[in-house]
């Protein structure tokens, strides 16, 4: 059940909810903390928050975040979202390749949705567990053995996939057993 409407604006009550996010909110959230829109357009005309995208904002004196374009594109899947596969790997520092695209994982029911995916985002549709993801900062990440997995089914270089899985093993992220399934997931690809 949604947490009822304030009818006074709390700022404290904005703040609270953007640091958990990078400094960013949604409409939504504002409403939640009280604030209409005339009064949020107010406070963009007098620059104490910024639109960073449709529906979501940015607290101006937030201090930034290393990864804050994702918080952003997290609250446009409406929090829904997970990030995975290359976006995946590099948040948990497993590929020092770069990704010419964000890949985020929406629910299998957003499949039916028509939404304008941002630009710069590759969208998977799949329902993944809360068991199959860690928070890293602000977002939602698969975790590492998903993350594993989910790379050798797109096809990601099995040069690039064996540097990860053999990083992941030393750092104690995987098991042997999660190596063996990974390796049986590859052959079959």
């Amino acid at each position: 059940m949604a947490p009822p409407l304030q009818s006074t604006p709390s700022w404290d009550r904005l703040f609270e909810t953007a640091v958990g996010q990078d400094g960013h909110f949604t409409t939504q959230q504002a409403a939640d903390a009280g604030y209409s829109s005339q009064l949020l357009l107010k406070y963009l005309k007098n620059g104490r928050v910024t639109r960073v995208r449709r529906g979501v904002y940015r607290i101006v004196h937030f201090p930034a975040a290393e990864h804050e374009d994702l918080a952003t594109l997290w609250l446009w899947s409406e929090r829904t979202g997970v990030f995975s596969h290359e976006t995946a790997l590099m948040l948990h520092d497993l590929s020092d390749a770069l990704p010419r695209k964000v890949s985020l994982t929406l629910p299998a029911a957003w499949a039916k949705r028509r939404v304008r995916v941002p630009k710069g985002v590759l969208v998977h549709y799949a329902d993944v567990p809360r068991s199959a993801r860690v928070q890293i900062g602000a977002v939602p990440v698969t975790n590492p053995f998903r993350t594993l997995c989910d790379c050798v089914a797109v096809h990601v270089s099995p040069e690039l996939v064996d540097a990860a899985v053999k990083q992941a093993r030393a750092r104690g992220l995987i098991d042997k057993e999660d190596v063996k399934s990974i390796r049986a997931r590859s052959r079959a690809a």
